[in-house]
């Protein structure tokens, strides 16, 4: 079971702890849940079935982990919308993870900001689809959803993407500018 948990651990642990971060948007919080996810999967890996991926069976669980630290915040749903909360620029770090210095192109960063007015589910549907570049049927996995659920999730997520992102280039004054958000 050692070589096996440490093999998931070198293999996915990178990220793990992007997705979380990218839920919880604070660095030490993130690194606290991987702590969390990696507790729960040595504990059940012998319940492992094999029936997904092991990648998609730690997202699950990482997703898993992530619902029940909110659950666990007082007035959770007030707490998540804070969180999501990018004007106050509530997190910094000195040292950049290796998405954040490749998001350096205007629209991107833009599109990143708005994250924060889509829901959890639609939050995690883009992370993993977008940023984690899971399939439809990975994903679907790994929330424990239907496909069809996913792509729902994902048609939905996209418009209010293209919506925010539209209204940030009108406050900018690009009214001439596109607004394309597509996979």
């Amino acid at each position: 079971m050692d070589s096996v948990f440490d093999e998931l651990y070198e293999k996915y642990h990178h990220d793990v702890f992007q997705f979380l971060f990218y839920m919880v948007r604070n660095r030490e919080q993130a690194e606290d849940l991987v702590q969390e996810v990696y507790i729960r999967v040595f504990k059940s890996y012998d319940r492992f079935e094999g029936k997904s991926s092991e990648k998609t069976w730690l997202f699950s669980i990482a997703r898993n982990v992530a619902i029940d630290y909110f659950r666990k915040q007082k007035g959770w749903k007030e707490r998540i919308l804070e969180k999501f909360d990018w004007s106050d620029n509530q997190v910094k770090d000195d040292y950049p993870i290796p998405e954040e210095i490749a998001v350096k192109r205007e629209e991107i960063q833009w599109m990143y900001k708005c994250l924060q007015y889509c829901t959890v589910d639609q939050r995690a549907v883009i992370i993993l689809r977008f940023i984690q570049d899971l399939s439809i049927a990975e994903t679907a996995q790994a929330l424990g959803w239907t496909e069809s659920k996913v792509k729902t999730t994902q048609h939905r997520s996209l418009k209010v993407l293209k919506r925010q992102m539209e209204t940030f280039y009108e406050k900018e004054g690009k009214t001439g500018e596109k607004v394309r958000v597509e996979r």
